[in-house]
C-alpha cells in the first residue's frame, strides 16, 4: 500500500498554463470543452521524429544465422498461401513509425482507428491481424468562418499543414484545401479513452475551439464497451464583437487504410436519421474475400446548428471527367462560399459504385451561428460496421456488438445515433471510473495520465471481440485444414475443447483476443499475458475469466500435427497436452494454437507455472467458485506435466541450456531465478486452492513439494544479495521476482524472507535502474555484478517496459514507494515525455540504452495495471482473513518424515489431480 505522504510534495509535472492560457482554459470550461489537468500533453507543432528502429550486434546476428534462414523460408511459404507469418522481421512498411501517435478510436474488439495528436487517421486494424499503419490524408475535420457579413473569412483544415504530399500545386484533391493551420497555439490532450485538441485562436484570433474525442470504454460495462464508434464534440467560443457563422466540415474517404480505396466497388449512401442524426454511409467492399465494411459519418442537428451532406467527392480529380463528378476542390469551394452542402443532396440515394484507381470521399457539414461572446456546442460521430470477422484460413464469427445491433452492416445507422445520443452517459461513467485515481494525491500525475492512456492497447492492439455463436457450420467448414490434419484432430479428441468453450449465464461476455503486438500476431500470448493481464482483470474481470477459460480448456488438448521449429531445425507436434499453450493461433485462432514455432514451447517452463498463478489470483480476486472448479482440471495438468522438469527430484525444475522461457533469446541453464522462483509460486498457489476446494491430498502433495523446493531454490541461487540469473550466471536479472510479484498480487504468504525480499529489490533498483542513464530509462533486464550491462545476448541488455512495470508493482507491494514510482517513471521519461523518445500511444516491447525500440505498439506495458493493483487491491483479497492457508494445509506423518530424512528423492507418491475429488469450499 503506499502510504498517504509520500508524493504530496512533487511538483505539478505537466502545468496546462504551459500549454494554454488560462483565459482559454477557462472559456472553455463549459459542457465539457475544457481538457482537465491531469493531461498528457503536445503542441500541434511538435515535430514528428522519426523513430530508430532496433538492430541486433554482429556477433548476435552470426548466432542467428541458421534461425534467420530458417525463419525467411518460413515467412515466404506462408506468403506463397496467401498468409502473413506471425513473426515476420524481414518485411518493413513504406511509411515509417513516427513520433506522432495519439488517443485510437472506438471500443474494443470491433476493429480500430488510431488518430494522431496532429488530427491524421492511421493505424488502420478493422480486418484482425492487419494493420495499416499509414494516415489516410482526405479524413479530416474543417472549419470556416465568416463574420461582418462575409467581409471576414478564414478557413483552415484543423490539422496542422506540414504533412507530406501536401505541396503540390494547380491540385485538384486535397492539396487544394487550406493548410493554414501553424499549431504554434493549438495543443493536444490525452487521458484515454478521451482527447481534446483545443485551437486557442487558430485560425480565427476571436474563436475559440476545443474538439473532445470520446470512445465508450467503460470498465465493467459489457455492451458498450464493445462498440466500434467514437464522438466529436466541437465547443465554440466567440471572443469576438462580431456575431460569426461558424460551419464544421467533416470529410472521409471511403478506405479501411493503404490503397484500398483505389480498389474500385466502393459506394456512399447520404441519410437521415433519427433525433437530427444525419450523414452518409460508406460502404467499403473489401479485397480477398473479406466480409464488407460500412462507415457512417453523422452530426446532430438541433435548433441552433444545421446540418448538410455532400455524398460523394472524388479525391483526386485525375478520374473526373463527368459533370456530374465533384472534386475535392470542388467540395472545398462550395463550403468556403456558402458554408454548407444542398439540402437536396439527402435524397440523391446511392452513388455509383467506384472504379478502380478511383478514390471516393464523403463529406458532413454543420452550421451554426456564435453569437458575440457566446458559446456552443457540435456534435459528430463517426461509427464503422463489420459485423463479420474472417481469419485467413477461413473461418468466420460474429463480433460482439452484433449481439445488440444485428449483423447488417447498415447498422452504422443506429451505432452512429446513439453515439451522439449517449456520448454524455459514457463520459458520467469514464470520470466516475477516473476521478478516484485522479484526485489522489499521493500519486505523482505522470503516473495517473500513463496509467490510462497504456490502456489504449486494449482498443488499438488488434483485439477481437466476438460473440459466443459462430455464424454459421458453411463458412466455418472452409477453414483450411486438410483431411489428413480433420482425421489426426479427430484422433485426439472428439472435440475440441478450445473451440467448443462457451460461457453461460451473467458470465456470458462472448470471447476475447488481443495480439502481442502489430509486429508479433499471435492472439493472446500467454507468457506476455502474465504482465498484461492485470488490466483486464482490473477492469473488465469477466473477459480476463473468459481467457483463462480457453487456456485451461487447451491444456487439456492436444494436437498432433507436425511443426518445425525454427531454433533447431527439428521437428514436434503442434500442441502437447499438459502443456499450455504459447498462443492461442495466429489464422485460425481457437483452433490452430501454438502460431510461434521458433521454439518447442512445450517444453518452457513458465508457461504453465504462469497459467496457475493467473488462475489462483483471479480465482482469490474474484472469489468465483465456478470458475475455480472449471479450471481445476487444468490447473492439475499443468502443475503434473512439469513434474518431467524436476529430473533430480528435487521438488524444483530445471531449465534445459536453450531459452525455454519468455526471454526466448537469453539461454537459461539448470535451477533459474526466473523460471524456478515462478515454479515456487506455483506451487504455493496450487497448494492454496486445493485447500480451498477442498482436494486436501493434492494440497498436501504441493505443500510437501513447496518445501522442499523452496530449500533448494535458496541454497542454489541465493548469493547474500539476489538470486543468480542460473547455475552458471550471476547476473542479477530486474524480472527475477516475478513469482514473489504474483504471490503478494494475489493475497498469499511470501517465498522468502521479508528482508532478503527486499534486499534483491534494493539491489535491482540501485544497479538495474539507476545505474542505467540514472535511472531515466527504466530496468535493464540483465546487469553484471561489476554495473555493467549483461551484453549476453539482445534480450539482456535491453529494457523491457512491461517487466520495468512489473518490477516497480513488486517495490509497492513491499513498501518501496520511492524506489517503485522512480523505477516505473524511467518509462514514463523515455516513452511519454517531450524529452523522451516519442513512444506515446505505441510502447514498445522494449528499448536499448541508445533508444532503439523493438516491436512497437506491444501487449506487456498494460502492466502498469499491476501497479494499480497494488496500491488499491480488490476488496476480495484486502479484506481476506490474514492467515496463512499453506499452514492449514495437513501434512501426514509419512510425508513429513520423507520430507526431514531426504532433500533429493521424491518424498510422496504422485497423487494425480483427476481422482474422484469431491469439490466444496474450505475458504
Amino acid at each position: 500500500m503506499v502510504s498517504g505522504h509520500l508524493f504530496l510534495c512533487r511538483r505539478n509535472s505537466w502545468p496546462a498554463e504551459e500549454y494554454v492560457t488560462k483565459t482559454a482554459l477557462q472559456l472553455l470550461d463549459f459542457d465539457g470543452g475544457a481538457p482537465p489537468s491531469e493531461a498528457w500533453r503536445r503542441r500541434l507543432d511538435s515535430h514528428a521524429n522519426k523513430l530508430k528502429e532496433f538492430t541486433v550486434t554482429f556477433m548476435e546476428a552470426m548466432k542467428m544465422m541458421s534461425l534467420g534462414v530458417r525463419l525467411w523460408s518460413y515467412v515466404r511459404e506462408e506468403a506463397s498461401q496467401g498468409r502473413k507469418a506471425p513473426i515476420d522481421p524481414f518485411t518493413r512498411e513504406n511509411h515509417k513509425p513516427s513520433a506522432s501517435q495519439g488517443v485510437p478510436l472506438g471500443g474494443m474488439g470491433s476493429g480500430s482507428i488510431s488518430r494522431g495528436f496532429r488530427g491524421e487517421f492511421k493505424h488502420w486494424q478493422i480486418l484482425p491481424g492487419s494493420c495499416e499503419m499509414s494516415p489516410v490524408m482526405a479524413n479530416q475535420f474543417s472549419i470556416f468562418v465568416s463574420r461582418d457579413g462575409g467581409n471576414k473569412k478564414y478557413s483552415s483544415v484543423l490539422a496542422p499543414g506540414h504533412h507530406e504530399g501536401l505541396k503540390k500545386s494547380g491540385d485538384e484533391g486535397i492539396s487544394s484545401w487550406d493548410w493554414n493551420l501553424s499549431g504554434q497555439h493549438s495543443t493536444y490532450h490525452a487521458l484515454f479513452p478521451r482527447a481534446w485538441t483545443v485551437y486557442d485562436g487558430e485560425p480565427d484570433p476571436d474563436l475559440k475551439i476545443s474538439c473532445r474525442q470520446i470512445s465508450p470504454f467503460i470498465p465493467h460495462d459489457y455492451r458498450d464497451s464493445s462498440l466500434p464508434t467514437s464522438v466529436f464534440v466541437y465547443t465554440l467560443v466567440n471572443t469576438g464583437k462580431d456575431r460569426a457563422k461558424v460551419s464544421l466540415l467533416m470529410t472521409w474517404a471511403n478506405s479501411i487504410g493503404g490503397t484500398s480505396h483505389n480498389s474500385g466497388g466502393h459506394y456512399n449512401e447520404p441519410f437521415i436519421g433519427e433525433d437530427g442524426v444525419s450523414g452518409v454511409l460508406l460502404h467499403h467492399k473489401t479485397g480477398k474475400d473479406n466480409p464488407p465494411v460500412t462507415f457512417a459519418i453523422a452530426a446532430c442537428e438541433t435548433q441552433n446548428v444545421s446540418v448538410t451532406v455532400l455524398p460523394a467527392f472524388n479525391l483526386s480529380g485525375e478520374n473526373c471527367s463527368s459533370e456530374k463528378c465533384t472534386t475535392a476542390k470542388d467540395m472545398w469551394d462550395k463550403m468556403s462560399q456558402d458554408g454548407q452542402f444542398d439540402r437536396a443532396n439527402f435524397d440523391r440515394g446511392c452513388t455509383e459504385p467506384s472504379s478502380s484507381g478511383n478514390a471516393v470521399c464523403a463529406a458532413v457539414s454543420a452550421s451554426t451561428w456564435v453569437e458575440p461572446h457566446g458559446r456552443c456546442t457540435v456534435v459528430f460521430a463517426l461509427a464503422w460496421s463489420s459485423p463479420k470477422i474472417k481469419f485467413q484460413k477461413g473461418r468466420c464469427y460474429y463480433r460482439r456488438y452484433t449481439k445488440f445491433y444485428g449483423t447488417s452492416e447498415r447498422s452504422a445507422i443506429n451505432l452512429v445515433h446513439d453515439a451522439l445520443t449517449m456520448y454524455k452517459r459514457w463520459e458520467e461513467q469514464i470520470e466516475e471510473w477516473q476521478n478516484p485515481i485522479l484526485q489522489d494525491e499521493r500519486l505523482p500525475e505522470w503516473y495517473k495520465f500513463t496509467l490510462f492512456n497504456e490502456l489504449y492497447f486494449l482498443v488499438a492492439g488488434g483485439t477481437v471481440w466476438i460473440d459466443s455463436e459462430a455464424p454459421g457450420l458453411e463458412e466455418n467448414s472452409r477453414h483450411g485444414t486438410n483431411n489428413e490434419q480433420e482425421r489426426i484432430l479427430s484422433e485426439n479428441a472428439n472435440t475440441n475443447p478450445v473451440a467448443n468453450h462457451t460461457s453461460f449465464g451473467d458470465n456470458d461476455v462472448g470471447r476475447f483476443l488481443y495480439l502481442e503486438g502489430i509486429e508479433y500476431i499471435m492472439w493472446c500470448t500467454y507468457d506476455v499475458h502474465f504482465y498484461a493481464s492485470f488490466a483486464l482483470l482490473n477492469l473488465f474481470p469477466k473477459i480476463e475469466l473468459s481467457i483463462q477459460r480457453d487456456f485451461a480448456h487447451a491444456v487439456l488438448f492436444e494436437d498432433k500435427r507436425k511443426v518445425k521449429f525454427l531454433a533447431d531445425g527439428n521437428w514436434g507436434i503442434r500442441k502437447v497436452k499438459g502443456a499450455v499453450p504459447h498462443d492461442l493461433g495466429t489464422h485460425d485462432p481457437w483452433h490452430e494454437m501454438n502460431a510461434y514455432n521458433i521454439h518447442d514451447t512445450s517444453k518452457w517452463k513458465d508457461l504453465n507455472p504462469k497459467f496457475v498463478l493467473q488462475v489462483y489470483r483471479d480465482f482469490a480476486a474474484t472469489g468465483d467458485l465456478v470458475f475455480a472448479r472449471d479450471v481445476w482440471p487444468g490447473v492439475c495438468a499443468a502443475m503434473d506435466y512439469m513434474e518431467q522438469f524436476d529430473r533430480d527430484g528435487d521438488g524444483l525444475i530445471e531449465n534445459d541450456g536453450f531459452p525455454d522461457q519468455t526471454y526466448d533469446a537469453w539461454t537459461v541453464r539448470g535451477v533459474s531465478a526466473y523460471s524456478g522462483c515462478l515454479w515456487l509460486a506455483a506451487l504455493q498457489a496450487a497448494a492454496t486452492m486445493a485447500h480451498r476446494l477442498g482436494d486436501r491430498t493434492v494440497a498436501e502433495k504441493f505443500k510437501v513439494k513447496f518445501m522442499k523446493a523452496k530449500m533448494v531454490y535458496e541454497s542454489k541461487l541465493w548469493n547474500g544479495s539476489y538470486f543468480n540469473y542460473d547455475s552458471s550466471s550471476r547476473s542479477i536479472q530486474a524480472d527475477q521476482l516475478a513469482g514473489q510479484w504474483y504471490t503478494a498480487a494475489a493475497g498469499l504468504p511470501p517465498l522468502f524472507d521479508e528482508g532478503r525480499i527486499r534486499n534483491v529489490l534494493q539491489k535491482i533498483f540501485e544497479f538495474n535502474v539507476m545505474r542505467v542513464k540514472g535511472g531515466r530509462l527504466g530496468a535493464v533486464n540483465g546487469m553484471n555484478p561489476n554495473g555493467k550491462v549483461d551484453e549476453t545476448c539482445m534480450q539482456s541488455r535491453e529494457i523491457w517496459t512491461g517487466v520495468t512495470y512489473s518490477v516497480a508493482a513488486t517495490m509497492l507491494h513491499h513498501d518501496m514507494e520511492y524506489q517503485g514510482f522512480t523505477t516505473a517513471e524511467g518509462i514514463f521519461i523515455a516513452g511519454w515525455s517531450d524529452e523522451g523518445y516519442g513512444y506515446w500511444f505505441q510502447t514498445p516491447e522494449g528499448w536499448t540504452i541508445d533508444g532503439h525500440y523493438r516491436s512497437l505498439v506491444y501487449m506487456r506495458p498494460l502492466a502498469i495495471w499491476a501497479m494499480q493493483w497494488a496500491i488499491t487491491p480488490p476488496k476480495a483479497i484486502l479484506e481476506a482473513p490474514k492467515i496463512n492457508v499453506m499452514d492449514r494445509i495437513h501434512i501426514s506423518p509419512l510425508a513429513l518424515r520423507a520430507f526431514s530424512e531426504s532433500g533429493v528423492r521424491k518424498i510422496a507418491p504422485k497423487t494425480s489431480c483427476f481422482s474422484s475429488t469431491v469439490f466444496h469450499c474450505d475458504c
